[in-house]
């Protein structure tokens, strides 16, 4: 469920140099990803943790933004700064963005 107090960016507000964390599932990521993301999926955040960048803030991403809310929930409240990306990946795709395949290949959605 959504908090007020989850920091959230829109899609156009995204800094170029944002490191990216996907916890969507492997399908989802595999169907199509940002170029640079790191893929940690939310059903395998807390026993991967550690290998979450050591940037701050991170911007994490979903399908549509509530996974992605309850990650930077999470985040914040070990004392990470993280930023929720409002829309998710049907934001990053409708803004026209880049996407990767699982194999790496360009496409437009």
């Amino acid at each position: 469920m959504f908090q007020p107090s989850v920091p959230t960016v829109d899609i156009s507000a995204l800094p170029a140099d944002a490191v990216l964390l996907d916890v969507r599932e492997q399908d989802e990521w595999d169907a199509g990803h940002a170029e640079s993301a790191v893929h940690v999926p939310m059903s395998q955040f807390v026993a991967r943790i550690g290998e979450l960048p050591d940037a701050e803030p991170l911007y994490v991403v979903c399908r549509v933004g509530g996974r992605s809310a309850q990650v930077v929930q999470y985040l914040v409240a070990q004392g990470r700064s993280a930023v929720n990306v409002d829309g998710g990946m049907l934001a990053w795709e409708a803004s026209g963005r880049a996407l990767v395949s699982d194999n790496g290949e360009a496409f437009v959605a």
